[in-house]
């Protein structure tokens, strides 16, 4: 099995080269480049299969990089986290709106980094036309045909927003999901979700489902899954 190439694109030297170490230990073949015009460059031509980027480069800022990157038709599914400072909210929300998939804060846990990389690369395993299918896991049934749900024999009736949470979380048990990649589910479907309201909807999904609301699973500093049969 092929290992996945993770493009790094980082000016500050200690970070990038921490980056390139720990990354290399974890199996994954790395690329690095210290400015935007750089990764840019290595991405179109080498068509990593995740890049984490750095927004606050000198020169080209890495929110166009992730802006000409997502236009390109070679680069558009290529997935990208943003490494940013602590208070450039604004420039996260600009970032997930020009198609970056993820972002997390430095400093940053190199567990977490981990998490969240497998997390989106599992992402774009996902079929892409899920959005129909009949879920049926823990004696829960999922009918997205219909919107409904029913835990054993009793309906629970669920807001659009828990709903299609729920619905995505159930269709792949096991699978850690972050806020903003359940924001982007809900999103697609013109519906106002921020990260603090997925917070929210979760509680009232658990509440509504009483017991079987301890299949949703929270996972510390990175979002939450849907228990599996074998977990």
């Amino acid at each position: 099995m092929s290992k996945n190439h993770i493009l790094i694109i980082e000016d500050e030297k200690d970070i990038a080269e921490l980056l390139d170490y720990n990354l290399s230990n974890a199996n994954y073949n790395t690329s690095v480049a210290r400015n935007g015009e750089l990764g840019i460059q290595l991405a179109r031509e080498k068509i990593p299969d995740l890049i984490l980027l750095d927004l606050m480069l000198p020169g080209i800022h890495g929110l166009d990089v992730c802006r000409l990157l997502k236009s390109d038709k070679k680069m558009a599914q290529t997935p990208i986290i943003m490494l940013t400072a602590l208070g450039q909210e604004e420039n996260i929300v600009k970032g997930l709106e020009v198609g970056a998939d993820d972002y997390i804060t430095k400093p940053f846990s190199f567990k977490i980094l981990f998490a969240r990389i497998k997390s989106v690369l599992r992402r774009g395993t996902m079929e892409e036309n899920d959005e129909n299918k009949l879920v049926e896991i823990h004696n829960i049934k999922i009918n997205p045909r219909t919107q409904e749900v029913s835990i054993g024999e009793k309906r629970i009736n669920l807001t659009f927003t828990e709903f299609h949470i729920l619905h995505l979380l159930a269709s792949h048990p096991g699978w850690v999901f972050t806020r903003y990649q359940i924001i982007d589910k809900i999103r697609g479907n013109k519906y106002p979700v921020t990260d603090r309201s997925v917070d929210f909807q979760i509680v009232g999904l658990r509440k509504k489902m009483e017991k079987a609301g301890s299949f949703i699973q929270t996972i510390r500093g990175v979002g939450y899954r849907f228990k599996s049969h074998d977990s």
